[in-house]
C-alpha cells in the first residue's frame, strides 16, 4: 500500500481492485477530473486496509483522516466537496428523481450483475443463471428507454450513467450477449459511455 505519509494530506487516494466497485470510483474521478493518487491492490489485503475500513473491502477512498468505502457515501462526498464537474441536476426535485434512478440501478440491475460476478468460491450456477436470464431479459425490455436522451434518462452524463458503464463493461464476462437488433438503443449508449474520455482512463 501507498504510504500516506509520503502524500500531502489535502490529496486523494484510491485504494482499489479490478472488481465493479473500484471501477466506478475510478470513473467518478475522471468524471469530477480530480488529481488522486492509485493504489492499486489484488488478491491479497494489506493489514494496513483494516485500519481504514473494517470491512477489508475495495475501494477506500481516503483524504487527510477521512477514509470511505462505500460508494454511493463516496459519491455523495465527492459532489458535495468538489461542485466543478456536478453529477446530479441543479434542483432539489431532479437532484431527489435522480439519486431515486441510482438506487433503482442498484437495487435492480446491480444486485444480479454482482451475483454473476462473484469469485468462483462462492459462486452459486442455479443463482447465477437466474440471475444472468433476469438481468439480460430486464436490459432487453427497457432498451427503448436509451433511444429518447443521450445517457440514462438524460441529456447530461451523471451518477446513474457512472453506475452503469462498468456493469456494461462486463456483459461479456457475465456471460450476457445483448441481441442488437431489438437493443439497438442500448448498444449505442454503450458506445458513447465507453467512448468518453474518463471512461477510458478508468480502464487504464
Amino acid at each position: 500500500m501507498i504510504d500516506a505519509n509520503d502524500i500531502p494530506s489535502s490529496q486523494l487516494i484510491l485504494y482499489a481492485d479490478d472488481g465493479y466497485d473500484s471501477h466506478v470510483v475510478r470513473l467518478l474521478l475522471e468524471e469530477k477530473k480530480l488529481d488522486y493518487y492509485l493504489s492499486r491492490l489484488h488478491s491479497e489485503r494489506p493489514e494496513d486496509l483494516t485500519e481504514l475500513n473494517p470491512y477489508h473491502t475495495l475501494p477506500v477512498l481516503q483524504q487527510r483522516e477521512i477514509a470511505l468505502y462505500e460508494i454511493n457515501v463516496i459519491f455523495e462526498y465527492l459532489e458535495e466537496r468538489y461542485h466543478a464537474n456536478k453529477l446530479l441536476p441543479d434542483t432539489p426535485q431532479e437532484r431527489a428523481q435522480f439519486r431515486q434512478l441510482a438506487w433503482r440501478i442498484q437495487h435492480d440491475w446491480l444486485v444480479l450483475g454482482k451475483r454473476l460476478l462473484r469469485h468462483p468460491d462462492s459462486f452459486n450456477k442455479t443463482q447465477a443463471a437466474l440471475a444472468k436470464k433476469q438481468l439480460a431479459d430486464s436490459l432487453i425490455t427497457l432498451s427503448p428507454l436509451f433511444a429518447h436522451k443521450s445517457y440514462f434518462m438524460s441529456d447530461e452524463f451523471g451518477w446513474c450513467d457512472v453506475l452503469l458503464a462498468p456493469l456494461l463493461w462486463r456483459l461479456d464476462e457475465m456471460g450476457i450477449e445483448l441481441p442488437r437488433a431489438i437493443s439497438r438503443p442500448l448498444v449505442d449508449y454503450q458506445t458513447r459511455l465507453f467512448e468518453r474520455n474518463s471512461f477510458q482512463k478508468s480502464i487504464h
